[in-house]
């Protein structure tokens, strides 16, 4: 039997994860992501997708990470009609990451359009509230490690850490295996269990975020802890910009703990602005059995944390004087109410803003972490005078060696394994390891392409 993948996303690039798999006689997608970063791969987002696709009989989400389910309402606004299989924990946050995702969509072009720093004749969202809610219409729960079917395909799911209800995907038919990894977690993540080992595949997808490189060995937390000690100290304020999502809480916890064991000052305001983080940290708390901290510091998660309302309390928040740390969405600086905050703190230097995690490049994050002396906010240049940090050890991704070491958990070598969902160099360094270390017969797909295994 032959299995045939297309590359619609997630090949050339860390985002816009989409794979189309024929197999079995049926065509399954494989996530339904955005891109992001630099604008040649954001306005992929724009062109319609492939009739193959719209059409496909079915879609499996591994997680809810817009680089992940984000195009979910562009599809179905074409006439996607299938169902939609994520894992019930991955719903719930989709929920909440879509209608958000929309919403600033919808802000965003309301701005463009009030002040006149759009290039188009009209700024329009690439979709709106009313997508989103059909969208969520053709959402199938289903629970890890039981099994749906489309026609004689079966579907399961597997927990793979990184994100709360993330999951590797498998299809099979017949004696024929896929699987599909989704973004791996660590072995030592702040609040998801390492990935589960999985035994069987005779075609692999693998992604490769961090494919060419280990995280630091540096104690992400204790430096946090020392950046917001120096920071505050001097009378500065530090702005966490957080994926709302999994960072966010990841966050929250640390902190918490540097004040439990007065590494920083336990009366020291945190502020979470962000609606979706607030909503994001209520689901945490209501699958906490899926997380790795014990349940008694899981419903402690928020304790101390002051929750920022509506718009004119996040706007109060940017004007205050007083020391603080600030956790805001979105956790590259794209888009959300941390662009007022940094708008706010950039300029002063007395401040210091922290990027927790993996940028993508053409991201503002990004370009912050790379030393950019100015930044473009709102279609404005914003100088950039406050210190800017990166601590990759907040990342949620596996690093190389543990990619490595979660491949070696195979009884066998698959038939084929393609290696996706990174920047080119990461990919190829994963290629080079897995070709090597392994033995493995392996390539990594371009964009676009259809192969078969």
């Amino acid at each position: 039997m032959t299995i045939e993948i297309s590359f619609l996303g997630a090949a050339d690039t860390v985002t816009g994860s989409r794979h189309l798999v024929h197999i079995g006689g049926r065509h399954i997608g494989l996530d339904c992501g955005m891109f992001q970063g630099f604008k040649v791969h954001r306005e992929r987002n724009w062109q319609p997708p492939p009739r193959e696709l719209v059409e496909a009989d079915a879609l499996v989400l591994s997680h809810a990470h817009l680089d992940h389910s984000g195009w979910l309402p562009v599809l179905v606004r074409h006439g996607f009609r299938g169902p939609v299989y994520a894992s019930p924990a991955t719903i719930d946050l989709a929920e909440v990451l879509l209608l958000d995702s929309a919403h600033l969509q919808e802000e965003d072009a309301r701005r463009a359009n009030r002040y006149g720093y759009t290039r188009h004749a009209k700024a329009l969202p690439l979709y709106t509230r009313r997508d989103v809610l059909r969208t969520l219409q053709r959402l199938v729960p289903l629970l890890p490690g039981r099994e749906a079917t489309v026609g004689d395909v079966r579907i399961t799911l597997t927990p793979v850490g990184h994100l709360l209800g993330a999951c590797a995907v498998t299809l099979a038919h017949g004696r024929e295996r896929l699987v599909f990894s989704g973004d791996l977690g660590r072995q030592q993540d702040l609040l998801m269990p390492p990935p589960s080992r999985i035994a069987e595949a005779d075609v692999l997808l693998v992604e490769s975020t961090y494919g060419n490189r280990a995280h630091p060995a540096v104690d992400a937390a204790a430096e946090l802890g020392r950046i917001v000690r120096e920071t505050t100290q001097r009378g500065g304020s530090v702005l966490l910009p957080a994926f709302a999502v999994g960072r966010a809480q990841a966050l929250m916890l640390v902190l918490r703990r540097l004040k439990a064991a007065g590494q920083i000052p336990a009366g020291l305001p945190v502020f979470v602005d962000s609606p979706m983080a607030t909503q994001a940290t209520a689901l945490y708390h209501r699958h906490r059995r899926l997380l790795r901290i014990p349940p008694r510091e899981a419903a402690q998660l928020a304790d101390g944390v002051r929750f920022v309302g509506d718009a004119r309390q996040s706007m109060a928040l940017t004007r205050s004087r007083w020391p603080s740390v600030i956790i805001s969405a979105s956790g590259m600086a794209t888009g959300g109410r941390v662009l007022h905050h940094l708008k706010a703190m950039a300029p002063v230097d007395k401040h210091h803003i922290v990027f927790a995690g993996f940028q993508v490049g053409g991201s503002r994050g990004a370009r912050l972490v790379a030393g950019a002396t100015d930044v473009k906010i709102h279609g404005e240049y914003v100088p950039v005078r406050a210190q800017v940090s990166q601590l990759e050890g907040f990342s949620g991704h596996a690093d190389s060696d543990e990619l490595v070491g979660w491949l070696r958990g195979f009884a066998k070598p698959p038939r084929q394994t393609f290696v996706v969902h990174g920047e080119p160099d990461a990919a190829d360094a994963l290629r080079v390891r897995i070709q090597d270390e392994l033995g493995w017969r392996v390539r990594v797909p371009q964009h676009g392409a259809t192969l078969g295994a």
